[in-house]
């Protein structure tokens, strides 16, 4: 049973599950609402946003994650895509604009850079001792959750 979702009134996404502001919707579930982005960074890139308010990933109950994904699928396999991201930010320094969680399917029509997604990623090599010990740290953490 889905927890009363939250919502809040100055959030441009909660005023798009609201109809206050209109959206090109896509699917809507009772958790979850998804539309076309009005700036694309492809041909059909998608948000998933779920109706509960919640600005970070870890804050959001776990229903509603686990109604987005097969969403974000749909999304997918509706489009014919091949290749695609799907992309989700928490927080300022992570790229993250509206502070309630969402999701991105964001189409990659070419390797060209001129559509799609762009990342870098800056990989380091790690320490295998580092590892170990950031292993059993997390290990530990999660076995209490």
């Amino acid at each position: 049973m889905a927890s009363v979702a939250r919502s809040l009134t100055t959030c441009i996404f909660c005023k798009i599950v609201k109809g206050e502001i209109p959206s090109f919707k896509l699917v809507e579930t009772d958790l979850s609402y998804s539309f076309l982005d009005i700036g694309p960074l492809s041909r059909g890139h998608a948000l998933i946003i779920p109706k509960d308010h919640a600005a970070k990933l870890h804050e959001l109950p776990n229903e509603y994650l686990a109604d987005a994904m097969p969403i974000a699928k749909k999304i997918a396999v509706a489009q014919g895509l091949e290749n695609y991201n799907i992309l989700q930010n928490n927080g300022r320094i992570a790229h993250q604009e509206v502070d309630h969680v969402h999701f991105h399917v964001i189409p990659k029509p070419s390797a060209s850079d001129d559509e799609g997604l762009v990342v870098g990623w800056p990989a380091k090599p790690a320490d295998k001792e580092d590892l170990k010990a950031l292993q059993q740290e997390l290990v530990d953490k999660l076995s209490k959750l």
